[in-house]
């Protein structure tokens, strides 16, 4: 443990820091696995309306820099392209 106050400081809010982005990203791949979840249940609906929430987090978590943003647009357009293959 640091002795300084500033790092004392510092170990709290990247704990604090380190929380939040967890429970973000545990969200963000939730989301995902529910949308690959409805496709291969083959429901459409339910894979529509999860691939709004899934593409929201990845966006979020893109912004905040949980991943980087290629990533996110790479991880939407698989998912898209799986929903599309369900409605074919």
């Amino acid at each position: 443990m640091p002795n300084i106050k500033s790092a004392i400081k510092r170990v709290k809010t990247s704990e604090a820091r380190n929380a939040q982005n967890a429970t973000v990203k545990s969200a963000m791949r939730t989301a995902v696995k529910k949308v690959d979840a409805a496709v291969v249940n083959n429901d459409a609906a339910a894979a529509t309306e999860s691939f709004a929430d899934a593409a929201r987090k990845l966006d979020k978590a893109a912004a905040k820099g949980l991943i980087h943003k290629n990533a996110a647009a790479r991880k939407k357009s698989r998912l898209m392209k799986k929903m599309n293959s369900l409605n074919a």
